[in-house]
């Protein structure tokens, strides 16, 4: 496969999307996780080449200028997030289709580039205060940065329309149907 479909799931931070994204990948379907590179350092259980492909701010610069990336953002200073080509090529390699669980900006540059490859689902949390309540049971952020999350959320939300398909993440288990219900139908 020299080239498959790409299914982007972006959404603020404590919408459930990597919930979503896990229970996708634990179906019987071809895809594959798209591990994102950044330049923070790992929260909480991550794992270097799982979660993530931990680089420093100086590295991540380095490929920024070889043309390395499909998709980058500089989320906070010096906190980059991107999506490698070789990652996306890896996969395809592998008869796979790509799964992305990544930032708005991300998703809706990586739907530009491939726009009739690409599924790109919006994650949408029930209200701003659930939102709030998910993050603050997470208890791996400050309250400065916790602030900063919920401020982006809002941010991000302004952008749902742009995406192909919207779900509220209300009640896990019926989306997580919804969810497989439309990827299973892209992919065919």
């Amino acid at each position: 496969m020299k080239s498959g479909k790409l299914i982007v799931f972006s959404a603020p931070s404590g919408s459930g999307k990597t919930t979503l994204v896990h229970h996708l990948l634990d179906q019987k379907l071809p895809l594959q996780f798209s591990v994102s590179a950044t330049s923070r350092p790992p929260r909480g259980k991550e794992v270097e080449g799982k979660d993530y492909n931990f680089i420093t701010p100086t590295e991540f610069q380095a490929q920024i200028k070889k043309d390395a990336f499909i998709e980058y953002e500089e989320v906070y200073k010096d906190t980059y997030y991107g999506t490698l080509k070789s990652e996306v090529a890896r996969i395809w390699s592998q008869e796979c289709h790509v799964v992305f669980d990544i930032d708005v900006q991300g998703g809706l540059a990586i739907k530009k580039q491939y726009p009739e490859q690409t599924l790109a689902i919006f994650v949408q949390p029930p209200s701003i205060a659930e939102l709030e309540k998910r993050l603050r049971q997470r208890k791996t952020e400050t309250e400065e940065a916790l602030k900063q999350r919920l401020e982006k959320a809002a941010y991000e939300l302004s952008f749902a329309p742009q995406f192909d398909r919207m779900v509220v993440n209300d009640e896990l288990e019926r989306t997580k149907k919804e969810v497989l219900a439309l990827v299973k139908d892209f992919i065919g």
